[in-house]
């Protein structure tokens, strides 16, 4: 299990990442861009994969690990209940999703060969 305050260490350990606002949710930005949000009501943090890695972390667990079942979903946009992940299967998914966000240069430093 994932609790809020050990998501948002987890989120503002990469380089340049801040948490800002997003309407009612945080949300954890590399660059103004969102990489992941949390919703506090449902405790479940939303991801943005690209769609190698939603298919990888997906295939895990589907009740633990989904698409967004909208447009969103189609795009990467990914939930994790954090009541349910393991915590090194959410630290593995949240580091691809800043991945996908943050420029190479940054990237770099946080990617497995």
């Amino acid at each position: 299990m994932i609790s809020i305050a050990a998501y948002r260490k987890l989120a503002l350990s990469f380089e340049e990442a801040e948490e800002i606002p997003h309407f009612e949710k945080p949300s954890f930005r590399i660059r103004k861009k969102i990489f992941a949000t949390f919703d506090l009501k449902n405790n479940r943090a939303c991801l943005k994969l690209s769609l190698i890695d939603q298919s990888v972390f997906c295939a895990f667990d589907s009740n633990i690990i989904y698409p967004v079942p909208n447009k969103w979903g189609k795009q990467g946009w990914t939930f994790v209940e954090l009541k349910k992940v393991r915590t090194d299967l959410f630290k593995d998914a949240l580091t691809c999703a800043y991945c996908e966000i943050a420029p190479k240069e940054l990237s770099a430093k946080y990617k497995r060969d």
